[in-house]
């Protein structure tokens, strides 16, 4: 018997123990006279709707005590707990996707502590438990898996102010060299830019006229206005279009202390379109500061209320709002956040640490770093750490509809990859390629205030994942009560008990000759398919000018089906009961889809290029990397041969032997294989590589990805150099060039002995000599005269004579 079996089996008998000595007394009482209220008691009761089982005060008691009183199980209404999990939709990092949980409320339940090893966890995940024990609640497991070197897109929001400038120089060298040091960490690491300083208004800025223009006017300094934000670079893989950007920009300034990052932020990330953050990417939101920030309700000392609408307001990449809402509060911040996917990081000044730390416990997904100075190896290793921390926990945040939020509650039970329980809602430490499993619980305290059933939302976000779970809560506040719909509840029709029975026996009847509980379709829980009003056992269908609402229970009309392109059901099918009944060559809720699946072909007659699946007539790709009308790019795939040359030295190290292969599982791709020459199929897309191993051999390889998993291809054929050839070479080069400077040299001094002959004469007759020095006679300082001789060559001398002003006797600083 498996692990997993046993704690069924042990569960199962505990709900057994728990449901059968809990709250028998509690159920009954003469004032509960409708089954609604009595399943509103505690999960332990039951209502039985028999037609004959005694009066209604008395149809409310324990499953037990019914039993002993007549009141057979299928009569019985009791509280119904159901999970069911949409197992077809698929998910790379988050799973399952939709998950749909009926629940009842209940003023009693009973905990049950359970733990469960990882295996258990795994086996659990496609079956739910149900027993009365568990009460108004019900779990579901969700897993989040961490994967390996994910593209990343940094948007770096940087202060501007005056105090920033020796900052915002050191920020000018960091692009190419951030770049290069996340290669190591990520696939496909992409920048943008955007500045902030503060609300431009007073008393934040000075509003003086020579201010608004010039902040530093006093300074003789050329400054930017003050502004919101404004977004300057969207994102971007080209490093030396993101440094130039930043190398234009100039500071501005303002007046007060705090300044506007969580305004700033918050345009950053709600407006996707135009910062361009992808949608396959980690995103990273990096501010960068010296001073707090403004919080909300900051701004009424400038005039203004309204508070933040959580949308974007850009024009022209300029923040429009900042003059006309408050700045947003915490709470609100941290939501879009969340819904955007984006990690937060915070490069703060040492002063300010303990200000953004208090901030940065109520953002999840969020990091903090201290600097001195912003300067670019720092910084660097900073956002590097930051990814590292963010990336290795692993968190939910998990949110219910405000309509509803009042009604539930939640709690959250992760369970780590080492095997341990945290009490916190994440797990540190996680790897690349381990899982971490999320228990979700989720409670009911009491139904609307119309007593009527109704659907909520509740979403299970993994903070920084672009995945979530979308947790489906339908509320059982109503009695179904078997076929008949009849629940034997007081009279409706404002008679008394008696009036009810003869009701059910025909005597009192409506104008059709149907009894009150025919309001109801079968399967429905509610009166006239919620489209009109019962009146003693007759739909009277609402009138509405859409068009015409009718049927017995009001369940058929002309316009509720979906319209697509102005028409209803796409023009291609008709509308039956809310329906679309598509024509043969349709489907979808809105006839849509086509069943052909001919625009999903490949040019090779692949489905979706034998990477995705074809849904609605368009391809939805495995490998949530790819992109493309049949999933042919994939621009992270382009980088990953670096991420195969562990795998690859690996077998060259066992010498490519099948049988020494094994070794390498833990390193390598899950299919690996030897191939003579490295050459793609036909049928697949290949990214060809190269690997230089330490002897200066070239070994080839080949990857792919099929059906969402790797292979790998490793060539047994190296390219290695002939060092005996490369040494001739070197040497005949050597020779070659020494010959060539000896010619040169040679042909040099022909020349020169060509131009020292003389003009009339001949090469015997050979050059002058001139034994000595050139004489020069310096004269007295009396003499007017200085004469220069040359007596060499001696065919030709030379005399000069140098006339200069009599100059006194006495020394010059004597004179």
């Amino acid at each position: 018997m498996t692990s997993w079996f046993r704690t069924y089996v042990r569960l199962l008998l505990c709900c057994v123990v728990v449901a059968s000595g809990a709250g028998d007394s509690a159920c009954w009482s003469p004032g509960v006279t409708s089954c609604a209220e009595c399943l509103g008691r505690g999960p332990q009761c039951a209502w039985c709707f028999k037609k004959d089982f005694l009066v209604p005060s008395q149809r409310c008691d324990s499953p037990v005590k019914l039993l002993r009183r007549g009141c057979d199980r299928e009569f019985m209404e009791q509280s119904e707990i159901k999970v069911e999990v949409d197992a077809t939709a698929s998910s790379t990092q988050v799973s399952p996707q939709d998950i749909s949980i009926t629940l009842r409320p209940g003023r009693q339940r009973a905990t049950l502590r359970l733990r469960l090893c990882r295996e258990s966890i795994v086996s659990l995940m496609h079956y739910f438990i149900t027993c009365a024990c568990v009460g108004s609640e019900a779990s579901a497991i969700v897993a989040v898996k961490q994967l390996e070197r994910y593209p990343v897109d940094l948007y770096c929001l940087v202060d501007v102010s005056a105090s920033m400038q020796e900052n915002l120089d050191h920020l000018k060298t960091v692009g190419v060299a951030l770049s290069f040091r996340m290669a190591e960490h990520s696939s496909d690491l992409w920048l943008g830019f955007g500045s902030f300083v503060d609300k431009p208004v007073s008393p934040y800025i000075n509003v003086h006229s020579s201010k608004i223009d010039n902040p530093c006017s006093d300074y003789e300094i050329r400054c930017r206005p003050a502004h919101g934000f404004h977004h300057v670079l969207s994102m971007t893989s080209n490093m030396s279009e993101f440094t130039r950007v930043i190398k234009r920009q100039r500071i501005s300034g303002n007046m007060d202390t705090p300044e506007g990052g969580l305004d700033a932020m918050l345009q950053a990330a709600v407006c996707q379109r135009s910062v361009g953050w992808r949608p396959d990417a980690k995103r990273l939101l990096l501010l960068m500061t010296d001073q707090p920030s403004h919080l909300a309700l900051d701004s009424r000392l400038a005039g203004i209320v309204t508070p933040h609408d959580g949308l974007c307001h850009l024009e022209n990449n300029v923040y429009t709002g900042s003059t006309k809402m408050d700045h947003p509060s915490v709470g609100l911040l941290s939501d879009k956040l969340l819904e955007n996917h984006m990690h937060s990081i915070f490069a703060v000044e040492k002063q300010q640490y303990q200000w953004y730390e208090e901030l940065v416990r109520l953002l999840p997904g969020s990091y903090l770093g201290k600097l001195g100075l912003f300067q670019a190896p720092n910084l660097i290793e900073l956002v590097v750490d930051a990814y590292k921390t963010l990336l290795s926990e692993v968190a939910v945040s998990v949110s219910v509809e405000d309509k509803a939020a009042s009604r539930y509650w939640v709690s959250v039970s992760p369970l780590c990859p080492d095997g341990s329980t945290v009490k916190d809602q994440s797990c540190s430490g996680v790897m690349p390629g381990q899982t971490v499993y999320f228990n979700i619980t989720i409670g009911m305290r009491s139904c609307p205030g119309n007593g009527e059933d109704e659907d909520v939302t509740v979403m299970v976000r993994p903070v920084g994942y672009n995945e979530s779970t979308v947790i489906k809560v339908h509320s059982k506040c109503t009695c179904s009560c078997g076929a008949t719909r009849r629940c034997y509840e007081e009279s409706q029709c404002g008679g008394s008990s008696g009036q009810e029975q003869e009701l059910d026996q025909g005597l009192i009847n409506d104008a059709d000759g149907e009894s009150s509980w025919n309001c109801r379709r079968d399967g429905s829980d509610v009166d006239c398919s919620g489209r009109g009003a019962c009146e003693c056992g007759r739909c009277v269908c609402d009138q509405t000018r859409l068009g015409a609402v009718y049927g017995k229970h009001c369940e058929i009309d002309d316009f509720s089906c979906p319209y697509r392109g102005g028409l209803l059901c796409g023009g291609r099918g008709t509308c039956v009961s809310g329906e679309c009944v598509c024509e043969d060559d349709w489907t979808g809720d809105s006839c849509g889809c086509p069943v052909s699946t001919a625009t999903c072909q490949s040019t090779k007659g692949l489905l979706c290029g034998g990477r995705g699946r074809c849904v609605c007539g368009r391809c939805v790709c495995d490998d949530p990397r790819r992109s493309g009308d049949f999933c042919e790019r994939c621009p992270a795939c382009q980088n990953s041969c670096q991420s195969y040359w562990k795998c690859v030295d690996c077998h060259l190290s066992h010498g490519l032997a099948q049988k020494e292969a094994g070794h390498c599982n833990n390193t390598c791709a899950p299919l690996v294989g030897y191939v003579d020459v490295v050459s793609g199929q036909a049928e697949e897309m290949w990214i060809q590589c190269m690997y230089i191993s330490n002897d200066n051999c070239r070994h080839r390889f080949q990857t792919s990805t099929r059906a969402g998993q790797a292979q790998l291809q490793i060539s047994t054929r190296p390219e290695c150099g002939n060092n005996s050839r490369l040494l001739g070479t070197f040497l005949s080069v050597c020779a070659l060039t020494v010959l060539c400077g000896l010619v040169v040299v040679a042909v040099s001094r022909l020349l020169l002995q060509k131009r020292g002959l003389s003009p009339g004469g001949t090469a015997a007759e050979g050059p002058y000599h001139c034994p000595g020095k050139d004489l020069s006679f310096i004269p007295t300082t009396n003499e007017k005269t200085v004469t220069y001789r040359r007596d060499c060559p001696p065919d030709r001398p030379l005399e000069m004579h140098i006339q200069v002003p009599k100059m006194p006797l006495c020394d010059p600083w004597q004179c």
